[in-house]
């Protein structure tokens, strides 16, 4: 049994008018790339992680559509992360709830908890933009409020992880990007001895390295388009 990670699937079964061709020519029937990409190295009994991106859906009964075709129609058990553009993510206990009522058997969250598999230990959080002079956000984000609250999410993910253990991080946002790096994130990954970083969110990013080595720890990026929708697994 295998762990992979993928990020960024930004699926679009009930609003097929989503489309992801603006980012670049991979995207073209991408939802087709994932599911032959996923299916070929995913089998039944291994778990993949997707942190963020999931679903266009901006409630969670529009987002069961795409939870049931990640059920269904992907191989293996898979544990999900928010991303900035699941809309549709609300209390654990309402999704869990959604998953039940469509009989969704396969799928599982990461939020302020840790998960074991395999005898890996994976944490994780969202986390949020590395440079805030150089990013757009809809409306007035208070950027200190926000990446405060995500390292609180963190450090409960990473409180939960088992003593003595190197735990494997997820982020939707990277930590470390074009020059750029969150140091309080970084800070906080050294205090629990992480060695390494999954993220995402960065799309059409094709010549740049996919690991990247920054004060000892490594920053995997595992957008799905970077990947040629094809996830990657974690050794």
């Amino acid at each position: 049994m295998s762990v992979y990670v993928i990020s960024d699937l930004h699926l679009s079964v009930a609003c097929p008018e989503k489309a992801m061709d603006a980012f670049g020519h991979r995207w073209v029937q991408y939802i087709d790339k994932i599911q032959k990409g996923w299916n070929a190295c995913v089998g039944p009994q291994d778990t993949v992680f997707v942190p963020g991106d999931i679903s266009w859906a901006m409630t969670l009964e529009e987002a069961v559509s795409d939870l049931s075709f990640v059920d269904s129609a992907l191989n293996g058990k898979k544990i999900l992360m928010k991303g900035n553009h699941d809309f549709w993510w609300t209390s654990l206990k309402k999704m869990n709830c959604a998953l039940e009522e469509a009989g969704i058997r396969s799928i599982s969250f990461l939020q302020n908890n840790a998960v074991s598999v395999e005898g890996k230990t994976f944490c994780g959080s969202r986390g949020w933009f590395q440079d805030e002079k150089s990013q757009v956000t809809v409306g007035n984000a208070d950027f200190t409020k926000i990446t405060a609250r995500e390292l609180i999410r963190l450090r409960l993910s990473l409180e939960q992880a088992a003593e003595n253990s190197s735990p494997y991080v997820l982020f939707h946002f990277p930590p470390l990007w074009n020059g750029f790096y969150q140091r309080d994130i970084i800070d906080v990954l050294h205090q629990y001895n992480v060695s390494d970083c999954y993220f995402g969110h960065v799309h059409g990013q094709y010549n740049v390295p996919a690991v990247q080595t920054f004060e000892s720890i490594r920053f995997h990026f595992v957008s799905a388009d970077f990947l040629e929708f094809v996830p990657r697994k974690i050794t």
